[in-house]
């Protein structure tokens, strides 16, 4: 479970669950008993039986429907109930909650006396606020935003970086200084090494040339022939789970976007990833991860 999973949008669902929870604990109904305040009936709030179905189809639906959409976040990507994902599921509710309670503030008896209460007026607020985020948050670049920046703490590593693995920060290393773990530029996943340097000629002492001398390889660079994998920083696009490393389905950790990951491993296209708290798993998804 990954907190920096959720967005702005499931923020704005939160918050709307709160203030329905709140909600349902203030009077549903207000009476205007005028002088006679000895024989006016108490406020009844969400939770009475009297007022039922208001509890579940307005309150119950709403916070339920705000759990759903929160829940989908931590959970691996195309993971479905009956067809449909969890948020979509959520969003359902959302929008049948914010339907009941519009109507119950036309409804309700028909009498003078009778009017909405705070905890009425307050829930048809908080469910088409709950319904409204739902819908927009998957096609509203500003609510998909995440919600919790990345942490800035210094890499396990000893390197002084921005955040976890940062790669390339400024000062960060000096020319010909070794590459930490065989660190590169910025680059695809998936492109090679770079090419050895150009060789050097060997004068002999009768005049003549000598074969050319390759030059060493630059620290922290391993040799082009062995095959060796040299570990790199990286970043994934989007929410990526991570598989344990003996093969079972269930997901481990999730990497998020905005956030460096050393791979330690490569296995056929996939890589084992190292996490910030040093679990390991493998990243089976490596589509369009940027390399550091």
């Amino acid at each position: 479970m990954n907190i920096r999973s959720l967005t702005r949008g499931d923020g704005g669902v939160i918050g709307a669950a709160v203030l329905l929870f709140i909600a349902s604990f203030l009077s549903f109904r207000s009476y205007d008993c005028g002088q006679n305040s000895i024989g006016c009936p108490k406020e009844p709030t969400g939770w009475k039986p009297e007022l039922f179905p208001v509890l579940p189809s307005i309150f119950l639906a709403g916070i339920v429907a705000a759990a759903l959409i929160v829940a989908a976040r931590f959970q691996p990507e195309g993971r479905k109930v009956m067809g449909l994902g969890l948020d979509q599921w959520g969003t359902v509710l959302a929008v049948s909650a914010a339907w009941s309670s519009l109507w119950t503030i036309f409804g309700g008896p028909d009498v003078d006396a009778v009017s909405p209460g705070v905890g009425q007026i307050l829930a048809l607020i908080a469910n088409l606020v709950l319904a409204a985020v739902a819908v927009l948050t998957p096609r509203t670049p500003a609510l998909k935003a995440p919600l919790m920046a990345a942490p800035q703490a210094p890499s396990p590593y000893g390197a002084p970086q921005q955040g976890y693995g940062y790669p390339g920060q400024p000062g960060m290393q000096q020319p010909g200084a070794p590459s930490p773990y065989g660190a590169q530029a910025p680059q695809p996943y998936g492109a090679q090494p770079g090419q050895p340097g150009p060789t050097q000629v060997q004068p002999q002492a009768d005049g003549g040339a000598a074969a050319p001398a390759p030059q060493p390889e630059a620290a922290g660079q391993p040799a082009a022939a062995g095959g060796d994998f040299t570990p790199f920083w990286f970043a994934v696009p989007v929410n990526r789970p991570l598989y344990a490393e003996d093969g079972s389905a269930s997901p481990i950790a999730e990497l998020a976007p905005g956030t460096w990951y050393l791979a330690v491993d490569q296995r056929g296209p996939a890589l084992v990833a190292q996490t910030q708290d040093g679990r390991r798993g493998v990243l089976q998804d490596t589509t369009g991860i940027q390399r550091g």
